[in-house]
């Protein structure tokens, strides 16, 4: 017996109805959404299912068989209708399925999944909206209306952790002149009653990692002024407008802040030069923010109280309307520290290093010739992570010795391998470099050599350079013949020609061009100089001629080829010293100075430098022989006029006249002290 109604249909598949289409048993179908689908049997199929396993809980009324169309209408209907067309061709007398399509009432979250995509777009485009108006708001929080709102940040002067000029090694010359503006701000009476006018601002400008933001840092840290800090690029937005807006809400935040310090770092971002490559571009956002800036700093709207502090390391690409009286009234030079600064700097940077007594600051102020502030920062921050590398309790010097080698030559490679071929030639062309640069006075002390690959290259000559401001033709001369002395070494002694020369070319051959291109020193060409310290010259041309391009290339030869040719000669005298040096090399794989010295004898620049206080001790000699000289000379004229004196003088009522003015009347007696005449 079938069912009673309150049973749910069979679970079916599409096998089952068509075999039951094509038998005349269904009466008809109803599909709800196009997938559900609901089959009605006939009475006659009911009695002759009856005993069919399949169907023994089919429901007796109602929707007998329930299954799934797939979705797909279309093929629904075809195989419907071909399940028909089977049962015609079989013979069976039915009547057609009657197909009902029916469609569900919806509830909200019906339609919530429906619209679901559209929310997810509007929700995503309202937060990167937020996101974006939010960062060009500053401390305003977010909104569109926000966009052209500067991002700066104000240091007041009750700002906890502040940077002072305690901080700030070296630089002493840098910081008279900016402590002069914080003064004015400070004290600006004292100006005004003399009728001085406060700067309008001030220009640091030098290489990078010279200090020139922690200079600015620590204005704001002397100042009882606020200081507002923003970058150069904070004014560049991809909307057209929005960086000229927030120059001019910077300065309208000053003005309500004055007196106060505005600090520009990176202003070359909106300060280069206005008018090149005009044509690629008819609107230009950046030219709009740079004019809107100029207009500010120096227009007709004075704004008093209100100093402009800009950093930059390309100040040769800046407009010159930017550069002018009025806007930045000084450019304040911040360069590469010397000596004594470098010391200061190391000072600064070691408070927090747990230290070796033995740490000599003025011996690694010596060992890091042209490095700045930033530099000498991450070799401290180098020796301590090498240091921690070993489990040392401190900090020594030669973890800062590593450190250095680690910057500037690279990380050390020493499972790099290499043929023994390739060890004998790095050794002769880094025993070439030495010895040619040990026999000429012009060059740098060589400090180590070293054949363990480093970086990209096998084996380094390590020297400190000289800290000089001029220099010469013999300079130059001698320092191209040191960075030939690899190569020259390798073909005189080997017979071979490698690759391992390719970067002391290119330092020969830019210092060539330079001394005859830049500096005048080729006589062929002349004193002209073809250097651009602007940095406006168009690249696409060059400021010669082609007749002087090839003469110039001509004097470079000649210069290169007499470096060659005193390099040559100097290898060829030192041959078998240059085996020796390698030799060791191949055996240490590392020498110093006192390896070299005990196979060439003492260095030119040491011979040089005991010439020069020799001469200096003689001529100091000299002067103290002189200095003598007179001593005793002026004690025999004080002792002839203490014995020309008469005991008992005369006493005239009137002054006596000698009888020949021409005759004097005691000859033992100058007038004038006599001079040596021998100052030996």
């Amino acid at each position: 017996m079938f069912g009673s109604s309150e049973q749910p249909p069979v679970e079916g598949d599409w096998r089952m109805v068509e075999e039951l289409v094509e038998k005349g048993y269904v009466k008809g179908i109803d599909v709800l959404d196009r997938e559900q689908a609901s089959v009605y049997l006939t009475e006659a199929a009911l009695d002759s299912l009856a005993k069919d396993d399949r169907f023994k809980s089919m429901p007796r009324t109602g929707a007998q068989i329930k299954f799934n169309t797939g979705g797909d209408v279309q093929v629904f209907t075809d195989k419907i209708e071909s399940a028909e067309q089977r049962a015609v061709d079989n013979g069976v007398d039915a009547e057609p399925v009657a197909i009902k399509y029916q469609r569900s009432e919806k509830g909200w979250v019906d339609y919530l999944v429906d619209f679901l995509p559209w929310i997810l777009i509007i929700a995503v485009w309202f937060f990167i909206m937020r996101s974006m108006t939010r960062g060009a708001g500053g401390g305003g929080g977010g909104g569109i209306m926000n966009v052209g709102k500067a991002r700066a940040q104000v240091f007041d002067k009750d700002k906890k952790q502040r940077v002072t000029f305690k901080d700030v090694a070296g630089l002493e010359e840098a910081k008279v002149e900016i402590m002069e503006i914080v003064d004015f701000l400070k004290k600006a009476d004292k100006y005004k009653a003399l009728g001085a006018k406060i700067p309008k601002g001030a220009l640091l400008a030098g290489p990078p990692g010279t200090g020139k933001t922690l200079l600015a840092k620590a204005v704001a840290g002397e100042a009882n002024v606020p200081f507002l800090s923003i970058s150069g690029s904070d004014f560049v937005e991809m909307f057209v407008g929005v960086g000229a807006s927030r120059v001019r809400d910077l300065f309208e935040q000053a003005k309500q802040k004055a007196p106060c310090i505005v600090f520009i770092d990176e202003i070359d971002a909106i300060g280069r030069a206005r008018g090149k490559n005009s044509g690629f571009s008819g609107n230009d956002e950046r030219e709009n923010t740079l004019n809107q800036l100029l207009t500010e700093m120096d227009g007709f709207q004075t704004n008093t109280g209100i100093i402009v502090l800009a950093a930059t390391n390309r100040v040769d690409i800046l407009d010159k309307a930017l550069m002018r009286a009025g806007r930045f009234d000084r450019q304040i030079e911040v360069g590469l520290p010397d000596v004594k600064e470098r010391e200061q700097i190391f000072g600064v940077h070691l408070r927090g290093l747990k230290l070796d007594a033995a740490i000599d600051r003025e011996f690694l102020a010596k060992q890091t010739p042209g490095f700045a502030g930033a530099d000498i920062a991450n070799v401290c921050n180098e020796a301590a992570l090498i240091a921690a590398r070993h489990n040392k309790e401190s900090v020594t010097q030669e973890d800062f010795l590593a450190a250095i080698d680690r910057i500037v030559g690279g990380l050390e490679r020493r499972n790099m391998p290499m043929s023994p071929e390739e060890r004998r030639s790095t050794a002769i062309h880094e025993a070439g470099h030495a010895t040619v640069m040990w026999r000429l006075k012009n060059c740098d002390p060589v400090l180590k050599i070293t054949i363990i690959p480093r970086g990209r290259s096998l084996g380094a000559t390590w020297y400190l350079p000289e800290e000089r401001a001029n220099h010469n033709v013999e300079h130059f001369m001698h320092k191209m013949a040191g960075l030939l002395g690899g190569r020259i070494a390798e073909q005189q002694l080997m017979g071979i020609t490698s690759t391992g020369a390719i970067n002391d070319l290119e330092r020969t051959s830019k210092t060539a061009y330079a001394m005859v291109a830049y500096y005048g020193m080729s006589p062929k060409v002349g004193n002209i100089s073809f250097y651009d310290a602007s940095g406006q010259r168009d690249t696409f041309t060059k400021p010669f001629s082609e007749r002087t391009a090839e003469l110039i290339d001509e004097e470079v030869r000649r210069i290169v080829e007499e470096a060659v040719t005193l390099t040559r000669d100097i290898i060829e005298q030192e041959r078998a010293n240059i085996e020796r040096l390698a030799d060791i090399l191949i055996e240490k794989e590392t020498i110093f100075t006192e390896d070299i010295e005990a196979v060439l004898g003492i260095s030119a620049q040491q011979l040089a430098k005991q010439e020069a206080e020799a001469a200096k001790r003689a001529a100091e000699a000299e002067v103290k022989s002189v200095e003598v000289v007179e001593e005793a000379v002026v004690e025999a004229v004080e002792e002839a006029v203490e014995v020309a004196e008469p005991t008992t003088p005369a006493e005239p009522t009137t002054p006596v006249e000698p009888t020949d003015p021409a005759e004097p009347t005691d000859p033992a007696e100058p007038t004038t002290p006599t001079e040596p005449t021998d100052k030996e």
